[in-house]
């Protein structure tokens, strides 16, 4: 099974067999200069993606279903991530998803609501901006969800014990102030973890916390090791092998 998602094809029989998840960034066409273009999906591609998922009657329950219970071989549920909390994800993500009848998850870095990706300024990226409380409130009318992803969005594991637990527990009383409900769910920036970051993440009261580690979710995997498949758009490698393994 491939690691990087763009099509169902290669993955439907394993997604029946666990709880997939699937990590996106950006849902636009890659910004002109960007230093990781793998992280943006156009709409198009987006879009599709849905309409295959809910043809083959793929569902997208509650976020915290994706733990403590067991899967068989007629598994129909995926969960859909979305990390950073752009703004081309409300403009362009959020309709789509309400067309195909999908929910979603957002994690939100709590300090920079409504400004920039100033993490990704620092390592020479461009500049793209994030949404501001008005948009997160609509997303959430919309029957979407939000979890933390830290207050600045650092590399956990090069902090101090202190400041790690600072961004993972503040950003959750932030955002629970902000927007009156829990934040029970967590996303690792930068899949940046150990066990030290895993236990500050259970000690601040979150439910989970995802990875970006590809694979499936089971009974067994652990709530704060949660596994994902990055959402992208085919390489050229990837197109050619997936028109030899799936024609037509």
């Amino acid at each position: 099974m491939p690691a990087y998602y763009s099509s169902l094809a290669p993955f439907r029989e394993q997604f029946r067999t666990g709880r997939p998840m699937l990590m996106y960034h950006h849902v636009r066409r890659p910004a002109r200069g960007a230093r990781i273009k793998g992280l943006y999906v156009n709409p198009a591609l987006f879009s599709k993606q849905l309409a295959e998922l809910k043809q083959a009657g793929f569902q997208t329950p509650s976020y915290g279903s994706v733990i403590g219970q067991e899967t068989g071989p007629a598994n129909s549920e995926i969960f859909l991530t979305f990390d950073d909390g752009f703004v081309d994800v409300f403009e362009n993500a959020l309709p789509l998803l309400r067309q195909h009848g999908f929910s979603s998850i957002q994690f939100l870095v709590s300090d920079l609501l409504g400004k920039t990706n100033e993490w990704q300024q620092r390592e020479g990226d461009v500049t793209e901006p994030l949404m501001g409380p008005a948009q997160i409130k609509e997303w959430l009318a919309a029957g979407q969800e939000i979890g933390s992803h830290t207050r600045t969005h650092p590399r956990l594991t090069h902090l101090t014990p202190a400041e790690a637990r600072e961004e993972i527990s503040a950003s959750k009383k932030a955002l629970e102030d902000r927007f009156g409900r829990a934040i029970d769910h967590f996303c690792y920036p930068y899949g940046d973890w150990n066990a030290g970051v895993r236990d500050l993440v259970i000690e601040a009261g979150y439910k989970t916390a995802c990875t970006t580690e590809p694979g499936m979710n089971s009974g067994v995997t652990s709530a704060f090791e949660l596994k994902r498949f990055t959402a992208r758009y085919p390489s050229r490698n990837l197109k050619q092998i997936w028109s030899r393994l799936f024609p037509g």
